[in-house]
């Protein structure tokens, strides 16, 4: 008998410290949550330019005028003073659509994080958090913002005839400055326009796909654009953009990121591109 609760009550003991010990754990070694997503890209306010694009520490992200095809044309020496921005495992902000980003891997072999087709950079001389340093530098680079309408792009004319082109329509090499959408679509004027007036596109609309008319709700531009300079007007019950009184258009057979095969068709300077030299409209 004496064993027997000698036995109890030694299993009791064994059942308390067990239980103790148990409890111990739940109090001081709780098992840790699963940390919650951080964004990898951030919308940030800044007081100069509205929403921009910077990275999870804050750090202002750049594009850069000259990669208006799917790759980046920032080289050599170019990325020790633009490095690249690159997340593998990208979580987007609230704000932003994750679909906007994609992975590009450049010539160099380096990846390279892009957003809406345009490959992201930081600055070397942003020193700290918030800083925008780098924007409209040489009037090639502009922050990156998400709520852009157009881009400000330089970059070779190559005709629709397979000629390079100059500022000038004359067969040559020269990078020539310009605006596209914020898909990287060139924008043309038509010498045959007047202010505010359409003489190309027919009432039906049978030759829009030549010559599309650009249906485009501006919102933010580069800074180096003027909004005061833009416009619309009333086609036919469709709504055209307008720059310096210049109806715009796309080129239908533009059918690649960064073509600007217009600049020849039917005959060069026809269908010169937009840019901030343009003449007001007459």
């Amino acid at each position: 008998m004496k064993k027997t609760i000698k036995k109890t009550a030694y299993l009791f003991m064994v059942f308390m410290m067990i239980l103790q010990s148990c409890s111990n754990d739940d109090n001081n070694d709780p098992i840790p949550s699963p940390p919650a997503d951080v964004a990898t890209v951030k919308l940030t306010t800044n007081s100069t330019l509205g929403s921009i694009l910077t990275d999870s520490e804050g750090k202002t992200l750049y594009f850069y005028s000259k990669d208006t095809k799917d790759t980046s044309e920032c080289l050599g020496g170019c990325i020790d003073l633009w490095p690249v921005f690159y997340s593998e495992n990208l979580v987007a902000d609230n704000g932003l659509n994750a679909n906007d980003f994609k992975t590009i891997t450049r010539t160099d072999g380096v990846k390279q994080t892009t957003y809406k087709g345009w490959p992201l950079y930081y600055f070397d001389n942003d020193n700290i958090a918030g800083d925008i340093n780098g924007e409209n530098v040489n009037n090639i680079w502009f922050t990156a913002k998400p709520d852009y309408s157009l881009m400000y792009v330089k970059a070779q004319l190559k005709g629709h005839d397979g000629n390079n082109y100059t500022s000038n329509y004359t067969v040559g090499d020269e990078e020539t400055s310009y605006i596209v959408d914020i898909e990287g679509r060139t924008l043309y004027s038509f010498i045959n326009d007047t202010n505010n007036t359409n003489t190309f596109t027919t009432s039906d609309f049978s030759n829009n796909s030549v010559w599309p008319i650009a249906e485009i709700t501006l919102d933010k531009i580069p800074s180096i654009l003027n909004g005061d300079d833009f416009g619309t007007i009333d086609v036919f019950g469709r709504t055209q953009l307008t720059y310096k009184g210049w109806p715009l258009y796309y080129f239908g057979q533009d059918t690649e990121r960064g073509d600007n095969k217009g600049v020849s068709f039917p005959a060069p300077a026809v269908w010169p591109i937009a840019n901030i030299n343009i003449d007001i409209a007459p």
